[in-house]
């Protein structure tokens, strides 16, 4: 917190309190794509039966008072702005969620950071994002992207294009790639998804097509029909995802039906085309190192942030519910 914005208390203004555990964290900012986002992000509350943290950060005016700046202007007209914001987001909670504990909380932090921060000890925090279109420009460098390459626990980005949400299709989608063990995260989030939506599992394996001279890659399938040693490598590979992916899920969740899909093509594409019957697309966030601009997501975290038909749920490599 820098000295401008430690003099924002000075005009009425609460520091947060200590972050939440176990709960639902959504960051609201005002836009259409952050209200998209809070109604996810209650009906996400509600049926976990957890309390909803409504998170407003700094920059607060970017919407209405677009060159409100600590020190430049008024400094009670921001802090205004924001309990308008929070109140607005509560009201309207209420009015659709009877009965949620609604937890609101003003910070001075960037919204990203904050919402990282906040968002170690939540079992799902929710942002919006404008997806593409006019505001293709604008995905890079959007809080949902920034959010997204740092969480630490499970991030529901709730896609901007879509201005009402589509009719229920009763499944949840999670993508696997052959490295399963990496994506044992993703499948446990998927599960409880379904089983507190009521719905089944998708499971779409992601298989590199074995190279007639025995590495990984893509041929056609005439060529792997004359090779019958490749197609039982595969077979067998397939064969061996269930019990260490989907067997224990299946035992702790034997109400929630599951199908499962193997694919040989890219997994961008195949997740995208996916999402179109799905609920919410689950996919493991693997995080890379950037040279220039730190801490990035996978070419396929990125396609769907960009392009699916549903909500997508990233959830880290490491998390432990």
């Amino acid at each position: 917190m820098n000295d401008e914005q430690k003099t924002l208390w000075d005009y009425g203004a609460h520091a947060p309190g200590p972050p939440l555990s176990g709960h639902v964290l959504v960051g609201m900012d005002g836009s259409d794509e952050a209200v998209r986002a809070l109604d996810h992000a209650a009906e996400e509350a509600r049926i976990r039966r957890t309390p909803l943290e409504i998170l407003h950060g700094w920059p607060w005016a970017r919407h209405g008072v677009p060159t409100a700046q600590p020190g430049k202007m008024d400094v009670q007209c921001l802090i205004d702005k924001a309990r308008s914001v929070l109140e607005f987001a509560a009201g309207r909670v209420h009015e659709r969620v009877a009965g949620l504990d609604v937890v609101t909380t003003l910070s001075p932090e960037p919204a990203a950071s904050e919402l990282v921060r906040r968002g170690e000890g939540a079992a799902l925090t929710v942002v919006g994002n404008r997806g593409l279109g006019r505001a293709a420009g604008l995905l890079a460098g959007s809080v949902s992207l920034r959010v997204a390459a740092h969480c630490g626990s499970p991030l529901l980005v709730v896609r901007g294009e879509s201005e009402q949400r589509k009719p229920a299709e009763g499944t949840v989608l999670v993508g696997v790639a052959d490295d399963a063990d990496a994506d044992a995260g993703a499948a446990r989030f998927a599960f409880e998804e379904a089983h507190q939506l009521g719905a089944q599992v998708r499971v779409l394996r992601m298989c590199s097509v074995p190279e007639l001279s025995g590495s990984l890659g893509a041929h056609p399938a005439g060529r792997l029909e004359s090779e019958p040693k490749n197609l039982i490598r595969i077979q067998e590979s397939e064969d061996a995802v269930p019990p260490t992916v989907v067997a224990v899920m299946r035992e702790k969740f034997p109400e929630v039906g599951v199908r499962i899909d193997t694919v040989w093509r890219d997994a961008a594409h195949a997740l995208v085309d996916a999402s179109r019957a799905a609920d919410t697309v689950v996919i493991t966030a693997h995080h890379h190192s950037g040279r220039r601009s730190g801490r990035q997501l996978g070419p396929v975290e990125h396609a769907l942030l960009h392009h699916a038909h549903c909500p997508v749920a990233l959830v880290p490599v490491a998390w432990q519910p």
